[in-house]
């Protein structure tokens, strides 16, 4: 199914794609007024949402071939969740620290350094700097929630890009899919 859906996105654009997960980490707990910003775990309705969102990307054959992601205890959580419903082994995932409250060009050093012979991306990570990487390969207008957000906790981006990680110019990418926990039935 993969191969299909790529085979079509190629076709549509007329080039080799590139497919880019955004996925804004889950809900997290702020019971603990204690505990760091980096340290704070998931809360139960975060680790529900994320386990949904797991669930949904397998049904959809949304298989990462390399993850980037946060090491904030609720980024590193919530892949472990999304973990139960895909096979992502250990070696492919890539704990980045520039990830952590990291901004526009932050993150598209990190895409840069992805591994060429993958083509399909899971970049696990935080807000604001998910939304204006979305915004920045995507433009404007983006679709909200009901709630007027853009990325919620949770929510996946799917987003189509020309083949070359490197240099992503501004509006290179196509949305393809903009779920979030709370729209899922």
């Amino acid at each position: 199914m993969v191969y299909v859906r790529r085979y079509f996105l190629r076709k549509a654009w007329g080039q080799a794609m590139r497919t880019l997960l955004l996925l804004r980490h889950a809900k997290s707990d702020r019971g603990q007024p204690a505990l760091e910003d980096f340290a704070r775990p998931l809360n139960s309705r975060g680790r529900e949402a994320a386990a949904r969102v797991g669930a949904w990307m397998k049904k959809h054959h949304l298989q990462p071939e390399w993850v980037v992601c946060s090491p904030s205890a609720r980024t590193r959580e919530t892949l472990a969740l999304l973990r139960e419903h895909l096979a992502i082994p250990g070696t492919l995932i890539d704990f980045d620290d520039r990830v952590y409250l990291a901004d526009v060009p932050d993150l598209l050093e990190v895409l840069a350094r992805c591994p060429e012979d993958m083509s399909n991306v899971l970049l696990v990570g935080h807000n604001p700097g998910l939304e204006h990487l979305l915004a920045y390969l995507c433009g404007e207008p983006l679709p909200l929630s009901a709630k007027g957000k853009l990325l919620s906790t949770a929510a996946l981006a799917q987003v189509a890009l020309p083949d070359d990680w490197h240099g992503l110019p501004l509006r290179a990418g196509k949305l393809i899919h903009l779920i979030r926990p709370e729209e899922l039935t």
